[in-house]
């Protein structure tokens, strides 16, 4: 993002991009815990209300996110048994809704399944050479970008994420890990609000929908 200030502490529509997303995992029925990964030097974390919720519980995360993401499942593993469900999601998706959480959660218990919340690809996707031009046109109809959260087991997932980083695999999300066990992975279509916040821009676009949210409109 360009700036000292961590993206997770941002602040859009009066709150940071941690708090709009614990928020909503909080105010999601099926959600019992959030177990949130914070750097060793994190000094912000204490000043913010809803960490003092019971359900709240934090860990000293990773150089990665794949290693934040593995000590956060470690910890919780020490209170939930491992045949529990689990997301994880990233802070730096605030416009996550209450919804969406359940939408997810209803679909992956219903077929026993794990998924994630994703989105499918509308625009017209080009493969690039080495030259920077055009060496294809990907079909479409088969592409998707993924969202968070992405639930799973708890055993399985901590499995698959430290057996791809005892390989040594880039596992850019929890559903690569899980594909890279062979395990099967559904996609369960999420919202456009949920959009992960990258470049200063996408705060503009995020505090539209978190606006539009809490005026009532439809996303």
């Amino acid at each position: 993002m360009g700036g000292d200030t961590p993206k997770q502490y941002l602040e859009v529509a009066g709150l940071s991009l941690l708090e709009h997303s614990l928020a909503a995992l909080l105010a999601a029925p099926s959600i019992a815990s959030v177990t949130i990964a914070l750097h060793p030097q994190d000094g912000r974390a204490a000043d913010i209300p809803l960490l003092q919720d019971p359900r709240v519980h934090t860990v000293i995360g990773g150089d990665e996110r794949a290693d934040s993401v593995l000590a956060a499942l470690q910890d919780l593993a020490n209170r939930a048994s491992t045949d529990c469900w689990v997301l994880v999601h990233d802070a730096a998706r605030p416009g996550l809704a209450p919804g969406d959480v359940e939408r997810l959660v209803d679909a992956v218990t219903a077929r026993q399944r794990g998924g994630i919340l994703a989105e499918p690809v509308v625009d017209t996707v080009k493969r690039s050479d080495s030259n920077g031009c055009v060496a294809a046109t990907l079909d479409r109809t088969e592409l998707w970008r993924a969202q968070t959260p992405q639930m799973f087991p708890l055993g399985e997932l901590i499995a698959a994420m430290s057996g791809a980083l005892k390989e040594g695999l880039t596992v850019t999300d929890e559903a690569s890990a899980m594909e890279l066990a062979g395990q099967p992975v559904q996609l369960v279509a999420g919202a456009a609000a949920n959009l992960k916040v990258t470049v200063p821009a996408d705060l503009e676009l995020v505090a539209w929908y978190l606006d539009r949210r809490a005026k009532g409109e439809e996303e």
